[in-house]
């Protein structure tokens, strides 16, 4: 035998295809390349194989050895192939029996000593074999819980290289299979979500969470250092629904590829994410040297990224979020080509009303210049702000505040968003769509769902003026769509739509 063949999967972005591993042996000098795009890390697969087969008391082809990962054109990133590759040439040499392993899936990267260790990425990758009709995917024992969240695939976990061969050998001579290692069990549930009880006072800050969380909307915060913005942003995902089983398998994709799954591996709360100011333009939208990753904003896929101290951020970076904000999905250009993340999060901005943060009130305690305050925040552009439905000017609490009852818990909050998002979703199902946020203004604005004139009034003459876009038009109906939704009311009357036009104006950034 001097031909061998088995199958792997190459991920780009957060979508895996199916890659044909071939191996052929031949006269000449002992020798053993890879081709078909492989990087630096696939290109050393070779090394770790020899050293893995020798400690394994496995015995190579003495020859020259080509491996092909097919298609050639697709470029092959990281570690992953070196079982595959190794199996292959293990075929060619005949020491496998080539019908065994030809339609098998094989993913994970091998150590010196043969043991087989967890790569990145392997949810996509076994989703990917799926589709492709793949039955069994053989993977490292590390990564045998996440790859078991894809139904229809037998996954084999294998933990050592001699292992996967003596299996392979039994089933040859219809030997029984040796048991498989043991998979650690995994907790269930995730962290703890911070409750909306902890927040004090703040009553308009509060509603204003609801709203956001019941129709999807996005929220900028200013305020004063210690005025609770912090707290509110991490309550949001909190009164957020459950995520759909197809929603968290897209989600927990994301963060496979990243290597960053918690130890529940699959995630069903909607994530929280919040870079640090000084990050990147790779680190926020995508990108990074060599292989392309996946940013915060898609790691915050179908959850929440909050912008502490957003001023603080570099204004490139602010800006480029402005296209995921309207399409739901970010596109990184390279060279030699395009990836696609998903990207659709719920964008909450939190900002000090000045660098000193004391320009309230009177503003008789701030100590910055009257143009120091104006560079402050036109850093965030006016087109990021007018793609944020509600913006809202929060105060220091007060005493009174703090001798006061305890507002309402997440849970509580929760089942009334639940409730709106239930009748949002019955409302759009005809238009595809899920929430008020993602309908478009131009079904609000026409048909069966205009609203009359004398309940638009306050927009119609704010848009007249200056005072409102027609995007910030459109975020204000929508917002109204979700009040009226909240009140358990068919449509929006005039009271909502000027309580969304006020919510959307009550913050300095309006």
């Amino acid at each position: 035998m001097t031909l061998g063949r088995t199958r792997s999967v190459a991920v780009t972005g957060i979508h895996g295809w199916v890659v044909d591993v071939e191996a052929d042996t031949s006269s000449g000098l002992p020798w053993f390349g890879v081709s078909g795009m492989p990087d630096t890390s696939c290109k050393q697969a070779p090394d770790r194989i020899r050293a893995a087969a020798n400690n394994c008391e496995l015995e190579l082809p003495k020859q020259r050895i080509i491996v092909n990962l097919s298609p050639a054109s697709l470029p092959k990133h990281g570690s992953g192939f070196d079982v595959a590759i190794a199996v292959a040439v293990l075929v060619a040499g005949g020491t496998i029996k080539p019908a065994l392993v030809a339609d098998v899936v094989h993913l994970g990267e091998l150590g010196l000593d043969g043991s087989v260790r967890a790569i990145h990425g392997v949810l996509p990758a076994v989703i990917a074999a799926a589709d492709a009709g793949a039955s069994q995917v053989v993977v490292p024992v590390a990564n045998a819980a996440e790859a078991a969240l894809v139904p229809g695939v037998e996954v084999v976990p294998v933990d050592n290289l001699a292992t996967l061969v003596r299996r392979y050998k039994c089933l040859a001579k219809g030997r029984p299979i040796p048991e498989p290692p043991s998979v650690p069990e995994r907790p269930t549930g995730g962290a703890a979500v911070p409750d909306l009880c902890d927040v004090v006072g703040q009553e308009e800050a509060r509603y204003a969470l609801e709203v956001a969380a019941a129709g999807g909307h996005h929220l900028a915060m200013t305020g004063p250092p210690g005025a609770g913005k912090t707290m509110i942003a991490e309550r949001l995902p909190g009164l957020l629904p459950p995520l759909t089983r197809e929603q968290a398998l897209e989600v927990t994709a994301i963060h496979s590829v990243l290597g960053a799954l918690p130890d529940q591996v699959l995630i069903e709360r909607p994530p929280f994410v919040a870079p640090h100011h000084g990050a990147s333009m790779p680190a926020v939208v995508g990108g990074g040297s060599g292989r392309v990753r996946p940013g915060a904003v898609s790691r915050a896929h179908r959850g929440v990224m909050f912008l502490d101290e957003c001023p603080e951020f570099r204004r490139d970076v602010l800006d480029a979020l402005r296209q995921p904000l309207e399409s739901g999905v970010v596109h990184v250009a390279r060279a030699d080509q395009v990836v696609t993340f998903p990207a659709s999060f719920q964008l909450v901005l939190a900002a000090n009303p000045c660098p000193c943060g004391q320009n309230y009130g009177k503003g008789s305690k701030c100590s910055c210049a009257p143009q120091r305050r104006r560079d402050y925040l036109s850093r965030m552009s006016g087109p990021l702000l007018d793609r944020v439905d509600v913006h809202l000017t929060m105060l220091p609490v007060t005493r009174a505040a703090l001798a006061g009852p305890r507002g309402e818990s997440s849970a509580q909050v929760s089942e009334r968003v639940l409730i709106a998002r239930t009748r949002q979703a019955a409302r759009w199902r005809e238009i595809g769509r899920c929430r008020n946020s993602e309908v478009p203004g131009s079904i609000l604005r026409s048909g069966r769902w205009r609203l009359p004139p004398e309940v638009t009034r306050g927009l119609d003459r704010a848009m007249e003026t200056g005072a409102l876009t027609l995007r910030g038009y459109d975020r204000c109906l929508r917002v109204a769509w979700t009040i009226s939704d909240l009140d358990g009311a068919q449509r929006p009357e005039f009271r909502q739509v000027e309580e969304a036009r006020g919510l959307r104006s009550s913050g300095a950034a309006a």
